[in-house]
């Protein structure tokens, strides 16, 4: 690995940051404003990109902008591991803003200048925790990118906005707090926070009960956006979110950051050896193992598809945690790759889920029966997307799967194989009545599948002590996506018959009168909203049948390299 001086790790920080300026100087001027957009995001893209061979080659592009604090210098470095999350960023944040001109127009929402800012703030600080070249400048990005989500989390500036921007707040910020103590303790026993492939050799000959308390530490700080339980509920609650910005926390930047830290803490801060050493590594793959489960099991009471979406995030998420928690190489290579897989699937889902709601202002399942009639690219592109969730062949779940399989089996800890096989299970459990119900049933011959109605998954918490059970759930909307001041449906009156049998988007959710009306591949909705749909839900397929050419395994394999000293 050679090391070259360049300015093009800062460079891409910077496009996206100095977006920022224009997007909001350009407020007044919507197109522009817009243009804007699009311009940083492909910037952004063609700089990262610009450093994929070099990287390949064994090159790390180096921007030393000088000491930070005393012993820490304020150092970018694009790296294979910090290469797999910043390109990733890059290239969704492009696919993401064609697909938020589509649906801020759409839904005609207010406050369009300050989300295209703090998207474009966002990503800046994403690059930047992609790239960091020690714990201290991590740290700095991480809390920065928490700063510049939230004005997106509160976008709708209702009281639930407000409340889950609070909760988002405390539950970030403190996990901050611990990264930051675990950073501090890592310097006190070292004397040094950089990363270096295969973990810091100071800390393998550390006082073991400090060590074990810094990375516990760490890997709770990280472990918030991560949403590994019992730290999580942030991620459901965020949901009230505009759609993009759901796309934006659960498969970019946010939750991405923290599987992120995590990795860098296993990989590059403690390295396999020591955390085996020590005996951390078991008890977080068990952790991981649990929020598995648990969380897929939650989401099979879920009608609201957002909130579903959300609880197989934090499912999915802890798949990545796994494979890096069993240190098995082939383990390592399977939690990687799911960082890149989970995001082209999870961004298609989500797309699709805010298509729906812009088309039709439809959120919850049971009301979706027959939708592929009216939404067929739409469903199509959620079916794919689903299929490789659940780990099935030809998309890019299963090659992540495969590889945590394997690594599982080559660790000795073959129940952590029956969890994931187990987990697959569930994912056709709560992805299979969206399909079914939008493709093979009719408003007249549907039923409430999405809800399932024992105790675990069936009963509710209510904040005044009470509960409430699966089928009062089922008729009552429990968390809108989008509610308001979003949803701006059309209030004139339908005397006219004609004109709402041609805009059933008019309605305020479910089928509309008469059923939904019956529409071809590309006249469901604005090709804004449709090609970035259509291209993420390429991309995981691409990432399922020639992962290589897709680059993402090539940078997992020389990470994992670069760690174990195994070559694939």
């Amino acid at each position: 690995m050679t090391e070259l001086l360049s300015l093009r790790p800062l460079a891409a920080v910077l496009a996206a940051a100095v977006g920022v300026i224009f997007i909001i100087a350009l407020h007044s001027r919507p197109n522009l404003r817009e243009g804007a957009t699009i311009l940083s995001s492909v910037s952004t893209l063609a700089i990262v990109a610009s450093m994929v061979p070099g990287v390949l080659d064994g090159t790390t592009y180096v921007t030393d902008l000088g000491t930070f604090v005393p012993g820490v210098s304020f150092t970018l470095t694009a790296d294979p591991l910090g290469m797999i999350f910043g390109f990733l960023a890059s290239i969704l944040w492009v696919v993401t803003s064609f697909y938020s001109i589509g649906y801020m127009r759409g839904l005609d929402e207010h406050s369009q200048t300050r989300y295209f800012a703090a998207f474009a703030g966002s990503v800046s600080a994403a690059i930047g925790v992609a790239f960091a070249s020690n714990l201290i400048v991590l740290y700095v990005f991480y809390e920065l990118l928490t700063v510049a989500t939230y004005p997106l989390v509160t976008h709708d500036e209702t009281d639930e906005a407000r409340k889950a921007g609070r909760k988002y707040l405390a539950y970030t910020f403190g996990g901050g707090v611990a990264a930051l103590a675990g950073t501090a303790l890592v310097f006190w026993l070292t004397g040094t926070v950089e990363f270096t492939p295969g973990g810091i050799a100071a800390l393998a000959n550390a006082d073991p009960v400090l060590a074990r308390t810094a990375f516990a530490l760490l890997v709770a700080g990280f472990g918030v956006k991560a949403a590994l339980m019992p730290v999580h509920s942030w991620l459901p609650d965020a949901m009230v979110a505009p759609t993009p910005v759901s796309g934006l926390l659960h498969a970019v930047a946010v939750v991405k950051s923290g599987v992120f830290g995590i990795a860098r803490v296993i990989l590059d801060v403690y390295g396999p050896n020591t955390v085996e050493s020590l005996g951390v590594g078991l008890p977080l793959a068990a952790i991981a193992a649990f929020t598995i489960l648990a969380a897929s099991i939650i989401a099979l009471r879920q009608d609201n598809l957002k909130r579903r979406l959300a609880y197989s995030t934090v499912s999915q998420l802890s798949y990545i945690v796994l494979g890096l928690a069993l240190l098995a190489p082939s383990a390592l290579v399977g939690g990687l790759l799911h960082i890149p897989a989970h995001a082209f699937m999870k961004l298609t889902l989500f797309f699709c889920a805010g298509a729906i709601h812009v088309e039709t202002h439809t959120d919850d399942i049971s009301d979706m029966a027959g939708i592929g009639r009216r939404m067929p690219l739409t469903m199509i592109a959620f079916t794919i997307a689903s299929l490789g969730m659940a780990g099935l062949p030809l998309v890019a779940g299963f090659v992540s799967k495969w590889y945590l399989l394997i690594g599982s089996i080559d660790a000795g800890q073959t129940v952590f194989a029956f969890v994931l096989l187990t987990s697959g299970i569930l994912n056709i459990g709560y992805f299979w009545p969206v399909i079914y119900q939008a493709f093979f049933q009719t408003p007249e011959d549907s039923d409430a599948k999405p809800l399932i109605e024992f105790p675990i998954g069936g009963v509710l918490a209510r904040a005044d002590g009470g509960t409430k059970d699966a089928k009062s759930i089922a008729e009552e909307t429990t968390y809108a996506v989008d509610r308001n001041p979003s949803d701006h449906v059309e209030t004139e009156s339908h005397d006219n018959h004609d004109d709402h049998d041609n805009h059933d988007d008019h309605h305020h959710g479910g089928p509309p009168a008469g059923g939904w009306e019956r529409r071809s591949i590309g006249t469901e909705s604005t090709w804004f909203m449709m090609a970035p749909i259509a291209t993420a839900a390429t991309g995981a397929i691409v990432l399922g049948i020639v992962p290589y050419a897709a680059v993402f395994l090539a940078l997992v394999q020389q990470v994992v390299a670069g760690a174990t000293g195994v070559v694939f």
